[in-house]
This record gives structure tokens, C-alpha cells and sequence, in this order.
């Protein structure tokens, strides 16, 4: 790993707010919402017993605000102080988490690293934006769902996986991009104390019918296309959001989240095991909700897996991002996926629309395997010429002839 990547020691905050076990979920959101933070660490006594996040009670609206912590906590991975940058980004990702505790010598709780940590400190990485790296629109998701102004909060709590990946952009009734609708304004709505009578309990029920337009964050913050990822890190960093718009005529077309940040910078803090190695790819998947059968997912690994051994004949791949956008009809069950594959060499793109998911992903494989070979025939082409120049150099040897003739006419 080089040495220039910072650590989880540098990056983290310390002493970092937490909870007991059996502090109620309402205690959970005051300090989220003061804090603007959407994880808290929750300990045993000195011990750290896990954490809870705004996700976790996002996932639970039924459960009431009295209910313990201690019944929503999930395991994070456990980051130490000398963990590197492309090791936290990797763990958080994995884990779906927005921050990970930072644990000492002695499992001791010392600190929290979050992807805002993380984003802050990608500008002055130089193996981050050394050289022309790519620009937002190569990086980022297509926007393939928005939320229009007029829409209902009850619309959206269907919608909560989508919201915990990045907010989601709000458009106008000509598509128009007026604004975004986050995890964080969405509790904001959804969870208030309820002191009880007839007037509170209405309440709870109206908040459901809240259009987004009133609680959406506007102006939404936005970059032009060709804007370099270190000037979008900072964008999101000054304005303290987890995502930035790329508008076209005013609408949104693409979103680049702090997780598209730290896919590339795994991708970069990878080291390759040999020129052709393909152990080190990092595959980022998104838009893939709500499935929750285990041999799909295994399946798709298997196809990226063989296609990627593919790809490693031609070039040295280094991130793989495949989108799967459903179509919003129930006409029919179709789904455009795009591929975006980051390579030494470059970035390769590919689109595939159809019912059959594994087909999907195995022939944009193949069409990102054409591009590549596409690419390394004129290196290889080249290659081969410069050995045949070679063998038809004339040798200084003046048998040669003669053993030439020997060898066609032995009886000569």
C-alpha cells in the first residue's frame, strides 16, 4: 500500500458522540439531527456493542420511539488507527455504512471515520488527482430515478434503499431539476415526538402526506460536466452534502455520490499482483434493491468473474461499475444496465437492455471485451511487425546461404 495514503488516525473524529444500550430510538434521532450525523456508536458499558444507524430505524416507522437502541444495532467492521484510506473506503462500502468506529490498541473506542472524512481528504491525495483523471460525468450514476415536487412522503418510504445510497433529485412538473430529498429530510418528517391526544396522533398520520416539495433541500448543488473530482470532492465538502447533479438543459441526468468518490479510490489503492491480475478489481453494483435471492447475486458474481478474466487478455482492469435501472412500467419487465469499466489504458462503456438479467451482464461483458481487444490490436499488430523486421534483418553470415541450399536440396 503506498505511503502517501493517510490513515483511519488522521481522517477520524475523536471522541466521538455515543450511546448506551438502553437509550430510546427519540434519544438516537435528537442527536442525529443535531449532529447532522446518521450513525451512532452504542456501547456496553466501556465496550462497544455496535452501532445505530438512521437507516436501521428508517427500515423500522412501526417500531415506537420509546423502543431501546440496543434492538436496532448492526455489527460494523471495525477500523483500527493505522487502517489506510483505500481499506476504510472498501469496508465502508461493503458494509453499506455512511461512518465505521475506530478502535485502539485494546478495542478501545477512539474515534469514527466517516465517507465525509473520506471525501474531504480526496483533493490533496496525489494518486488521487495526479495526471488527467476522469471527470464527473465518466464517474457518476445515471440519474434513473426522480422524485417529482408534488410527489407524497408515503411514496417515499417504499423508496428508503435508494435513499440510503445517495438523495434522490426533485424535479418539476416539466422535469426540471428543483431540489434533492435525503434519508436526513426524511426522518425529519417522519419522526417527531408524539406527547399523545387525538391532535399529536393526526399528526403522525398527515406527516405521510407531506409533499416533497416542502421539506426537499433547494437550490440542489450541482457540477458542469467536465468538472475534475477533486474540484466535485470539494464541492461536496464545502457544501456538506453526500452527492452532487449533473444537469443537462436543466434536467438531471447523472448523480455523483461520495460512494463513486471511493469506488475510484479503491480502485487506485489496489495493488496489482501480477500485469493481468483480476483479483484486485473492485466491482461496484447499484440500483440491484430489493433482491433478496442469494443464487442471483452468486450467478452475477460467476458471469463478472469469467468476464473479467476475459478482460485481463487486453488490458489491466481496475473498476467495474454495472447500474441496473428497471424500467418504471408494468407493461414490462425490461432493464437497462450499464457498464462503465476503468482500466489502465482508459474507460470503456457499454448499455444493454432486456428481461434477462445474466445475459444482460454477460454480453456487456463481451462488448466491453471487443473494445479492449479493439484497443490492444494495434499495440499487438505493431508488436509482431517489430519481430518479423527483426528476423528479416540480413545476418552477417556468409554460410548461410549455402546451409540454406544443404538444408532444401539434401542430395544436392
Amino acid at each position: 500500500m503506498p505511503t502517501a495514503w493517510p490513515t483511519a488516525g488522521d481522517l477520524m473524529t475523536s471522541g466521538p458522540v455515543t450511546l448506551p444500550t438502553d437509550a430510546p430510538i427519540s434519544t438516537a434521532l435528537g442527536l442525529m439531527r443535531a449532529r447532522g450525523i446518521h450513525e451512532i456508536p452504542v456501547l456496553r458499558g466501556s465496550r462497544l456493542a455496535g452501532m445505530v444507524t438512521l437507516e436501521s430505524i428508517a427500515r423500522r416507522v412501526s417500531r415506537a420511539l420509546t423502543t431501546k437502541v440496543e434492538h436496532l444495532l448492526i455489527l460494523p467492521p471495525l477500523v483500527t488507527v493505522p487502517t489506510p484510506y483505500p481499506e476504510i473506503a472498501e469496508a465502508l462500502l461493503a458494509a453499506g455504512l455512511r461512518a465505521a468506529p475506530v478502535v485502539g490498541r485494546r478495542g478501545e473506542l477512539v474515534g469514527v471515520v466517516s465517507r465525509t472524512d473520506l471525501v474531504r481528504a480526496f483533493p490533496l491525495i496525489a494518486s488521487l488527482t495526479r495526471g488527467t483523471g476522469p471527470t464527473v460525468e465518466e464517474l457518476a450514476s445515471p440519474a434513473t430515478t426522480v422524485v417529482k415536487e408534488g410527489d407524497l412522503v408515503r411514496n417515499l418510504v417504499g423508496q428508503i434503499r435508494l435513499l440510503e445510497e445517495h438523495p434522490l433529485p426533485v424535479v418539476d412538473r416539466k422535469g426540471r431539476l428543483v431540489g434533492a430529498i435525503g434519508m436526513a429530510d426524511l426522518g425529519a418528517v417522519l419522526w417527531r415526538p408524539i406527547r399523545g391526544g387525538k391532535r399529536d396522533a393526526r399528526s403522525a398520520h398527515t406527516a405521510m402526506n407531506v409533499e416533497v416539495g416542502s421539506i426537499m433541500r433547494a437550490p440542489p448543488v450541482t457540477v458542469p460536466a467536465g468538472t475534475d473530482l477533486a474540484a466535485a470532492a470539494r464541492t461536496m465538502s464545502r457544501e456538506n452534502v453526500s452527492s452532487v447533479f449533473v444537469v443537462v438543459d436543466g434536467r438531471p441526468v447523472r448523480v455523483l455520490s461520495q460512494a463513486n468518490l471511493l469506488g475510484y479510490a479503491i480502485s487506485r489503492g489496489r495493488p496489482s499482483r501480477t500485469p493481468r491480475s483480476v483479483e484486485d478489481v473492485y466491482v461496484e453494483i447499484t440500483g440491484l434493491r430489493g433482491s433478496g435471492d442469494p443464487a442471483l447475486l452468486a450467478d452475477i458474481d460467476q458471469v463478472v468473474a469469467r468476464g473479467l478474466k476475459r478482460l485481463a487478455h487486453a488490458v489491466r482492469p481496475r473498476l467495474l461499475s454495472l447500474h441496473f435501472a428497471p424500467h418504471a412500467t408494468h407493461r414490462t419487465s425490461d432493464l437497462t444496465i450499464e457498464a462503465r469499466l476503468h482500466t489502465d489504458e482508459g474507460i470503456f462503456y457499454a448499455s444493454h437492455t432486456g428481461w434477462n438479467l445474466l445475459a444482460g451482464v454477460a454480453g456487456l461483458l463481451d462488448e466491453l471485451g471487443s473494445q479492449t481487444r479493439r484497443l490492444a490490436s494495434p499495440r499487438h499488430r505493431r508488436s509482431v511487425r517489430r519481430d518479423a523486421t527483426d528476423e528479416d534483418t540480413p545476418v552477417d553470415d556468409p554460410d548461410l546461404e549455402e546451409r540454406i541450399r544443404a538444408v532444401a536440396d539434401p542430395d544436392r
